[in-house]
């Protein structure tokens, strides 16, 4: 069994070397570790791995299996980085609330928190500019070229100081 096991491995790394081209490394805290009051449950996220061509990417990968990771091992300071997530979600919302239009007259036939005119008769169908009601949040973001000013470590009384605020505070609230 361990031996299919291996082999199935091995075929899914080949045929990620050869399809794939970007290489993702799943990875979570330890709440255990962090002290975190209230945290039972994992925080995890996917962190891309940059830099030589895949199959270095998919070793390099793969040595970091079952593997803690710090974060001075990921970010350096002045480093730029993108931040890819997910915004907050509010469910089914309507055309006032999303887009911010005007809310029509009190006396308006069948409801007032509508657009009043979706488009002329032709073209025979509503452009996409026009708002609409529909899911609003939880749509997927990325921001780009995000500054690391500083890595701190735990414990360092200095962390969060610099030459113009002189404070010995630490980077952590």
């Amino acid at each position: 069994r361990m031996k299919k096991e291996r082999r199935a491995l091995r075929l899914t790394s080949i045929r990620m070397a050869k399809y794939c081209t970007v290489i993702r490394v799943l990875c979570h805290t330890q709440p255990k570790t962090l002290q975190a009051e209230g945290r039972r449950r994992p925080t995890s996220w996917k962190i891309q791995i940059n830099g030589g061509e895949i199959p270095d990417k998919i070793t390099f990968a793969r040595s970091l299996l079952e593997k803690p990771i710090s974060v001075k091992d990921l970010f350096s300071q002045n480093e730029l980085i993108d931040v890819i997530g997910v915004t907050s979600g509010h469910g089914y919302k309507g055309v006032t609330y999303r887009w911010g239009t005007k809310k029509l007259p009190r006396k308006t036939h069948k409801g007032l928190r509508k657009v009043a005119c979706i488009g002329a008769w032709h073209p025979s169908r509503v452009c996409f500019s026009v708002p609409r009601a529909g899911q609003f949040g939880y749509h997927h973001r990325t921001e780009v070229n995000k500054k690391v000013y500083r890595v701190g470590t735990k414990g360092d009384a200095k962390s969060a100081s610099t030459q113009f605020d002189l404070t010995d505070k630490p980077i952590t609230p």
